[in-house]
């Protein structure tokens, strides 16, 4: 099938999913409300075959180094998915399902699965990494832009509420130093552990509440920039590859789900 944008509904829900740019989400409508930010950049990206910074672009798999392109010089970020084309694979009036086929630069070959499912009130997303040939480690995870306020501006900016168990302290470089500490107030670039699963709650006041729920243990919360927020559930920190990889093999594919339940407030 081809890589056209695809439209999603469900009640008075809409998701738009552009898989010929990254396979990302361009927007989800509630009620005719944009909760996304709009731009080629934005929206929200599957963030595949790693999350977040890799240091210097370099992970090692046993005795081989790897370099990956210097995306965020001095580092690599985001993964290569973001910046590629996906296939559309299956549609329905509330469901897609994208795949990627890893490619130069990443060493390894595998396919990449990501499955998008609108309800009226919620956003599944699926993500499944698989191999048929050599086994290699990897990360999946998702980037989405949130409007800070809703409707151009007009309304209160988007309190964000966690209770995370421990936050990755934050080098110089913007990496994990591997040190645990205390949860800090924001602002925040940060990754932060929550060992019983994702669960951040987005409310714009009088208007909507959101919860990013994952059963991953991971997630990276950004809220410096003055038109987005982003909460990035993830499977492992950034420059993970290198300080807790999980591994692809023929037997065990890695997978992960984030669902964003909402209500009206």
């Amino acid at each position: 099938m081809s890589n056209e944008p695809i439209t999603l509904t469900a009640g008075d829900a809409e998701a738009t999913v552009l898989p010929g740019n990254g396979g990302r989400i361009g927007g989800l409508r509630v009620g005719g409300t944009e909760l996304l930010r709009q731009g080629e950049r934005y929206g929200c990206f599957p963030m595949v075959p790693w999350c977040g910074r890799i240091r210097d672009g370099r992970f090692d798999d046993g005795a081989v180094v790897h370099q990956m392109p210097l995306n965020s010089p001095p580092h690599a970020i985001h993964g290569t998915a973001r910046d590629a084309a996906w296939r559309t694979a299956r549609v329905t009036a509330d469901e897609a399902v994208l795949t990627y086929d890893l490619t130069d630069p990443w060493p390894y070959t595998g396919r990449v699965t990501q499955v998008v499912a609108l309800a009226e009130d919620a956003l599944t997303l699926t993500l499944a990494v698989e191999t048929y040939d050599s086994s290699f480690p990897a990360q999946v995870g998702w980037h989405p832009w949130f409007n800070r306020t809703l409707d151009g501006g007009g309304g209160a900016d988007v309190s964000i509420a966690f209770d995370p168990a421990w936050q990755e302290e934050r080098g110089d470089d913007h990496l994990p130093t591997g040190n645990r500490v205390e949860p800090k107030p924001g602002p925040w670039d940060d990754c932060f552990g929550m060992p019983d699963g994702v669960d951040v709650t987005l409310t714009w006041p009088g208007r909507l509440e959101l919860n990013v729920t994952s059963r991953e243990p991971w997630a990276v919360v950004y809220d410096e920039q003055e038109a987005a927020v982003c909460v990035e559930p993830q499977t492992g920190p950034p420059n993970g590859l290198n300080t807790a990889p999980r591994l692809v093999t023929p037997l065990e594919p890695l997978e992960a789900t984030t669902t964003w339940s909402w209500r009206r407030l």
